[in-house]
């Protein structure tokens, strides 16, 4: 199963303000940027279940800042997609949708936005959104994953 993260406001505090991963010396070499309480628990837990981990963003990071801002929590991701990789791959209709996981054979995205939402069911892509002020974000996560059709007994 290849389960996707939006970055803002999702995994990364911005207008929306959550609890953060503890951030250690080496963290704070490659980035300010903080990960959300929970993000290594669910990303091991992910792992422990043999998923593939992407990240989906549509920001303008580069995919190595990307990549080293997790590693240096310790989670190696399988792909990084950002707004260069989602505009290349959807070329004309890049700009009428903001997230297509389906183009990437995403089972399933997690994201912070209603609009990422509505996108998934008008153009037939499974989300999950985390609310900014879910406590149990992992857990809701993990059983909606869980609670799949077709997908569940993969995991």
């Amino acid at each position: 199963m290849t389960i996707s993260f939006d970055l803002d406001d999702t995994l990364i505090p911005g207008m929306k303000r959550f609890p953060t991963e503890p951030q250690r010396f080496w963290h704070r070499l490659v980035s300010r940027e903080k990960l959300r309480a929970g993000t290594l628990t669910l990303m091991r837990a992910l792992r422990e279940q043999d998923c593939k981990i992407y990240i989906y963003t549509t920001s303008l990071r580069s995919r190595a800042y990307i990549r080293r801002l997790f590693l240096s929590y310790g989670i190696q991701l399988d792909k990084v997609i950002n707004k260069t990789v989602h505009d290349k791959a959807l070329l004309g209709q890049a700009g009428s949708v903001s997230k297509l996981p389906s183009a990437f054979d995403i089972d399933l995205h997690i994201d912070d936005s209603p609009g990422v939402e509505q996108e998934g069911v008008r153009f037939n892509f499974r989300t999950f959104i985390v609310e900014e002020q879910d406590e149990d974000w992992v857990g809701n996560v993990l059983m909606k994953i869980k609670s799949l059709p077709g997908l569940a007994g993969r995991m």
